[in-house]
């Protein structure tokens, strides 16, 4: 079948990916195929402010628009005038092609459609609406499957060569030493020298997806127990959370919250015996840095989220029949969450330390399923 864009004179291309940080971070395999379809084109992202510095350090994203949010979106407050600004701005580019590399399609597609581009591609759900004329560079969204998976679909139909399922977090010297400097100043004083720690990132945008603050606590403290430094990190909003878990502790964490940048907090993971966290954005964080985690999945779709090299990345899913839950608190006593023990946690990264020989070769291993307890440790 021949590629539907093969001959089109595609040499500007603009695409939409408004979302946090794990969602940008699963996107960059289908970015990684755009600029190898269209090596030579100038490629923008339309994303959310934070995502501009992830922009400027991807080789495959020449341009960074910021996206100003629309009101049926939920993650950034928009005005009517903002998002007329933004629209004519979109149509005076030029661009060549669209791609609608959002999700389902139910409200993006018109948006991606009004950019102006002379041809719009992207993902359409049962009863989103398309541009006619681009129908075939249009696929149904998958209701299945990893995300990675679910945007490739999309590139594999415009005939794009996928370059691997690998995701990239790029970082400098410059970060790494960022990174140790924060760790000497929050050292104990009279602390001979660093010593090997393990992160902690304890929170995650909606409560229903956190686990119980003192059981990661509890996992804390066996670990200091064994010499690791204790390395809590979150966003200034989430220090009473931070805070609560240092309290439980017995032992003195190194409490970073709120004191790194996105490229310090990455640093951290890179220099990490381990992460151990929620399933949010540093997980994807240390699947992109290829270090060892373990992913306590409340609430929130493992099929659809959990690294894919199984061997490095442990994730622990209590089965629940409300899974994927929709509920920002969850109203059914957070089953999902209270299942999951300290012990299964420790458990799992004693299994999963060292890496796999996929890893290593920078090669996910897809074969497995995510841990699923029972309700007793």
């Amino acid at each position: 079948m021949k590629p539907p864009l093969e001959g089109a004179g595609i040499r500007r291309v603009v695409v939409f990916r408004a979302l946090m940080l794990g969602d940008m971070l699963c996107a960059v395999p289908a970015l990684r195929a755009l600029r190898a379809g269209f090596p030579a084109a100038h490629i923008a992202l339309v994303g959310l402010p934070w995502a501009h510095a992830l922009a400027l350090r991807l080789a495959y994203v020449d341009e960074f628009i910021e996206f100003p949010g629309h009101p049926r979106l939920p993650e950034r407050r928009c005005d009517a005038s903002a998002w007329r600004a933004f629209l004519a701005g979109m149509r005076a580019r030029g661009d060549d092609l669209a791609v609608q590399l959002h999700g389902s399609g139910m409200l993006t597609n018109r948006w991606v459609a009004a950019f102006g581009a002379r041809r719009c591609a992207g993902f359409a759900a049962p009863r989103a609406w398309r541009p006619v004329r681009d129908d075939d560079l249009f696929v149904a969204w998958p209701e299945r499957g990893h995300e990675i998976g679910r945007l490739l679909a999309l590139t594999d139909r415009l005939g794009l060569p996928r370059c691997g399922l690998h995701l990239e977090f790029p970082l400098t010297e410059a970060d790494r030493e960022a990174a140790r400097r924060l760790l000497r100043e929050a050292a104990p004083a009279g602390a001979r020298g660093p010593s090997p720690h393990v992160c902690l990132h304890v929170g995650a945008q909606l409560p229903s997806r956190r686990w119980d603050p003192r059981r990661f606590a509890q996992v804390a403290d066996a670990l200091a127990a064994r010499g690791l430094s204790i390395v809590l990190t979150g966003v200034a909003a989430e220090a009473a959370l931070v805070a609560q878990v240092a309290a439980c502790m017995r032992h003195r964490p190194l409490n970073l919250c709120g004191r790194t940048s996105l490229w310090t907090l990455g640093a951290l993971v890179e220099a990490a015996e381990a992460v151990i966290c929620n399933d949010t954005g540093i997980s994807h964080v240390a699947a992109a840095l290829r270090r060892p985690s373990v992913v306590v999945s409340c609430g929130s779709d493992p099929e659809r989220w959990a690294p894919l090299d199984r061997a490095l990345h442990r994730v622990i899913a209590h089965p629940v029949p409300c899974r994927p839950c929709s509920d920002a608190v969850c109203p059914h006593g957070h089953e999902c969450a209270a299942a999951v023990r300290a012990g299964h946690v420790l458990r799992r990264l004693r299994a999963g330390r060292g890496r796999s020989a996929d890893a290593r070769a920078g090669m996910p291993d897809a074969g497995e399923r995510p841990d699923p307890i029972g309700a007793r440790p």
